[in-house]
C-alpha cells in the first residue's frame, strides 16, 4: 500500500548534506582509540554518511602479515565497545569475516560492501596495508572503483609502484581538530 504525501507545488526536497561511505580496513590488532576516534572524526569532517570498521578475520590476517594476530571475537566485541560508547548510529562493525570464518580475499571484501552500503567509496587505511593492497593483482581493478585515504604520510621509500602509478586515486588524511 502507498501512502500519499502532499507538498506544496514547486517543492524540491533539500539536498543530502552527507554522501558516501568511508571504510576502515584493517586487522585492529594495534589500533587505538585515538586512531578510532580520527577515522570517526574523518567520516564527520569530510561529511561521509557511514563509518564501517571492517575487521579482518584471523585467516586473513594471516595470509596477509607475518605475525599472527588476536582472536577475530576479542578485536570486534572490543570495536562493538568503542561503537557504543560513540553512541552514533552512523557507524557500523562490518561482521562479513565474522560470518565466513575464513579467509576472505579484498575484492571479495569490496565486493560486499559496495553491494552493502551508500557510494561513494573511500577507504582508509595505513600506509603499510595501501602498499599491501596494492601488491594484489586485482588492485588495478577496484582502485578506479574506490579512493584510499591514508591514515599517515607514507615514505616516497616505501610506497608500491602501483600506489605511486595510482596517486590520483589516493591522498592523506588531514584532520581540523581532533
Amino acid at each position: 500500500m502507498r501512502d500519499n504525501i502532499q507538498v506544496p507545488y514547486g517543492y524540491e526536497p533539500p539536498a543530502e548534506a552527507s554522501k558516501g561511505t568511508l571504510i576502515y580496513y584493517d586487522s585492529f590488532e594495534d589500533t587505538t582509540e585515538e586512531d578510532l576516534e580520527a577515522a570517526a572524526a574523518l567520516k564527520k569532517q569530510m561529511g561521509f554518511r557511514k563509518l564501517v570498521l571492517y575487521p579482518l578475520h584471523e585467516a586473513t590476517g594471516k595470509r596477509m602479515f607475518d605475525q599472527p594476530i588476536s582472536p577475530y571475537y576479542k578485536r570486534e566485541d572490543r570495536l562493538h565497545e568503542w561503537r557504543r560508547e560513540q553512541a552514533d548510529p552512523t557507524i557500523v562493525v562490518e561482521g562479513l569475516e565474522g560470518k565466513r570464518k575464513k579467509y576472505t580475499p579484498f575484492e571479495s571484501a569490496m565486493r560486499h560492501l559496495t553491494e552493502t552500503y551508500p557510494s561513494p567509496y573511500f577507504v582508509y587505511v595505513t600506509p603499510e596495508m595501501a602498499n599491501l593492497l596494492a601488491s594484489y593483482a586485482t588492485f588495478e581493478e577496484w582502485i578506479v572503483k574506490l579512493r584510499l585515504i591514508l591514515s599517515e604520510e607514507p615514505s616516497a621509500a616505501q610506497l608500491h609502484p602501483r600506489l605511486q602509478k595510482f596517486a590520483h586515486r589516493w591522498r592523506v588524511a588531514e584532520f581540523d581538530e581532533i
